[in-house]
């Protein structure tokens, strides 16, 4: 099987990389009489494992400090040239490679596994002794994969001094399995991913079978797996060398939510800076991969650029926190991610109702990658017509008009009673922007898996919905909907299931919207 998809890989590789150095061009041809040099080089990386990269080292004698970029999940060594250009020209050696088990790179696809975590020292390693590395001055960064295992190294190796983490995660777990539901779209698109660009290991074939399986023998396998690869279980490490984190994401990332960042980010004492966008997951840095003008990348270099070259640039003064809403209007800056609201709204969800399961009601979360991308440029996220949800598959209640806008910022609650008439099953919240005309747009959302509990039996439910920025217009209502079948999700509803959702009165249910200051 590997064999035949070595043609599919060659030309991938072929397609991807002649994209990005193009666009590494594009960014080098403004300075191009004073191009840093470019080499491209082998490294042994942890058990002699060969790892392809590219180095780029500034013009002028001297040492430098040090900046190293583990390549994103699919992606070939090419994929920085054009950032890495730019960091150089700035005074940086910037090393880039591909991380094991893709592309050209020997080995196995690990998941950010100890290999991986083990290369990251071996390049500095490398560069301390191939290039005019300062040892005193390093940093890592990357996106997606790449800010994991960015992260993951800062954790091991206390030489990492700063670290730039673009649509990463530091809680695999609540990335891919929140709310104990499996992200199977997600899960889905980094399997076919691996399969084309790279060699995937034994147990990560052993690992995503089980996932997709929904094998609840190896659920706590699974937890451990993904907890071995998230940077939070290393915390105290963290902590206790302080290297300064910069945490950015996308407010809709389908793979790893912006929750964990937020969560992870709150539990850091080190010098840290928490960035939150419009966008998919790696959508907001696609841009600055190509060279052209991208925020994410020049947040990027003043962060280095203070915390590894001593620049008084003021990004150590600046709100900690910066938020753009989806709806737009720029950023905002918090002291911290509890700051973000200022107050809470509940909309009480009262009555009891009984809907049937099995059936998608209409309402979803959209589609993994593009939903995100489409709200990012057109301020269109998924949508659903509130009036026409059909009662026997969807739960909905509604807040009244509101006379003025409604500025939701951070991480909706919902918290309710439910009866099942199985012991399993699956449910997803939506919070829907709903106009005049009773078209709804996604606020947030999330999935909830339950196992083991008596048919018949209510239990307490709460349940945090993916933080988010979004403003609500005056006039419009907030609604908030319940259903069992989302594309995005693996559901656990066995045929013929019935989900009761009510308010008793000593624990009335509602759903409590974090909102900024009016």
């Amino acid at each position: 099987m590997a064999s035949a998809r070595n043609p599919l890989r060659t030309c991938a590789v072929g397609t991807v990389s002649a994209a990005l150095v193009a666009g590494a061009v594009v960014g080098l041809a403004p300075a191009a009489q004073a191009a840093p040099a470019v080499r491209f080089v082998d490294i042994p990386g942890d058990g002699g494992t060969v790892l392809k990269a590219n180095v780029v080292t500034p013009a002028g004698s001297g040492s430098h400090p040090l900046l190293v970029l583990p390549t994103s999940w699919g992606f070939p060594q090419a994929e920085y040239l054009a950032q890495a250009r730019k960091l150089a020209d700035s005074g940086y050696v910037v090393l880039s490679y591909n991380v094991r088990g893709f592309w050209q790179s020997g080995g196995e696809i690990e998941v950010a596994g100890a290999p991986d975590v083990a290369d990251a020292s071996k390049v500095i390693d490398w560069a301390l002794a191939n290039t005019p590395a300062d040892s005193t001055r390093i940093g890592m960064a990357g996106v997606s994969y790449g800010a994991g295992i960015s992260l993951l190294a800062a954790a091991h190796d206390r030489r990492i001094r700063a670290v730039a983490a673009l649509s990463g995660w530091a809680d695999l777990i609540s990335s891919i399995y929140s709310g104990r539901t499996q992200h199977v779209q997600a899960v889905a698109l980094l399997d076919g991913a691996g399969a084309v660009t790279g060699r995937q290991s034994p147990e990560f074939r052993q690992v995503f079978d089980r996932f997709y399986a929904s094998d609840l023998s190896q659920e706590q396998n699974l937890i451990d797996w993904g907890e071995r690869r998230s940077a939070v279980t290393y915390l105290d490490r963290l902590n206790a060398s302080k290297p300064a984190v910069m945490l950015a994401n996308a407010w809709s990332d389908s793979v790893f939510p912006a929750n964990q960042y937020a969560s992870f980010y709150e539990k850091l004492t080190g010098p840290k800076r928490l960035q939150l966008r419009p966008g998919d997951h790696a959508t907001p840095e696609l841009t600055g991969l190509f060279g052209l003008p991208n925020d994410v990348w020049k947040d990027t270099g003043r962060w280095f650029d203070h915390y590894l070259r001593g620049v008084d640039n003021g990004v150590d003064r600046e709100q900690p926190v910066q938020l753009e809403s989806r709806t737009g209007g720029g950023y905002e800056g918090y002291p911290d991610w509890k700051s973000v609201a200022a107050t809470d709204r509940k909309i009480a969800l009262t009555g009891s109702t009984t809907i049937h399961t099995n059936v998608d009601s209409g309402a979803d979360g959209g589609i993994v990658l593009l939903s995100g991308l489409v709200d990012q440029f057109t301020k269109l996220p998924p949508m659903a017509s509130i009036p026409l949800l059909p009662r026997r598959w969807a739960a909905v209640w509604q807040s009244e008009r509101y006379a003025a806008p409604q500025r939701v910022r951070g991480t909706a609650r919902l918290h309710t009673t439910l009866t099942p008439t199985a012991e399993s099953g699956t449910f997803v919240a939506y919070l829907y922007d709903v106009g005049p005309l009773g078209i709804g747009k996604l606020v947030t959302h999330a999935p909830l898996t339950w196992h083991g509990r008596t048919p018949g039996q209510p239990f307490g439910v709460d349940l945090d919905l993916f933080s988010t920025a979004y403003d609500v217009p005056a006039g419009h209502r907030l609604a908030l909907v319940a259903d069992t079948v989302d594309p995005l999700y693996i559901e656990h509803n066995p045929s013929g299931a019935r989900l009761t959702f009510s308010s008793p009165e000593g624990d009335p249910s509602y759903v409590s919207v974090p909102l900024r200051e009016q």
